[in-house]
């Protein structure tokens, strides 16, 4: 897991494959806040990005994911969201699969939460369970952008 804010990457200490990405003048904070809504893969790029609307709910209620493929970059365009966050592997068999790579944790350990505002991003590596969109007084819309990148890339 790694966070930062896109107008201060070089205090992130990202790997070089995740720089590139985030260094990209249409992957800046102004940039995605001014990008429609749904799916955005540039041309010959092996990852691609969710821009859009999601509704934060109280703790009790968001399940923890995780994937096998993927990492995710999660950066908030607009709002506020606490993500709760795992360092260990939480998978197991009987995991639920609700979509192609997305495991739903069936315990969950969350020893780190992590309060996002504007620009904030976390990054989850492939393995790490995460439970996003946790309300952080009430319940409320925000606007992510959620980069989806290929295991692949980040392994050399």
């Amino acid at each position: 897991m790694i966070i930062g804010h896109l107008n201060a990457l070089p205090l992130a200490g990202l790997p070089p494959a995740l720089r590139q990405i985030l260094d990209r003048p249409d992957c800046s904070l102004a940039a995605l806040s001014a990008r429609d809504d749904g799916r955005w893969q540039p041309e010959d790029c092996p990852w691609f990005c969710h821009i859009g609307p999601a509704q934060t709910q109280p703790e009790a209620q968001r399940h923890t994911e995780y994937h096998h493929l993927w990492a995710d970059i999660q950066v908030v365009l607009v709002g506020d969201e606490t993500i709760r966050a795992g360092m260990q592997s939480l998978a197991q068999t009987g995991d639920e699969e609700r979509k192609p790579d997305l495991w739903i944790a069936s315990e969950a350990v969350h020893p780190v939460s992590i309060r996002l505002g504007r620009g904030d991003f976390a990054i989850f590596f492939p393995g790490e369970p995460h439970q996003a969109l946790c309300a952080v007084d009430q319940p409320m819309t925000v606007r992510k952008a959620v980069f989806k990148v290929p295991r692949a890339l980040l392994e050399v």
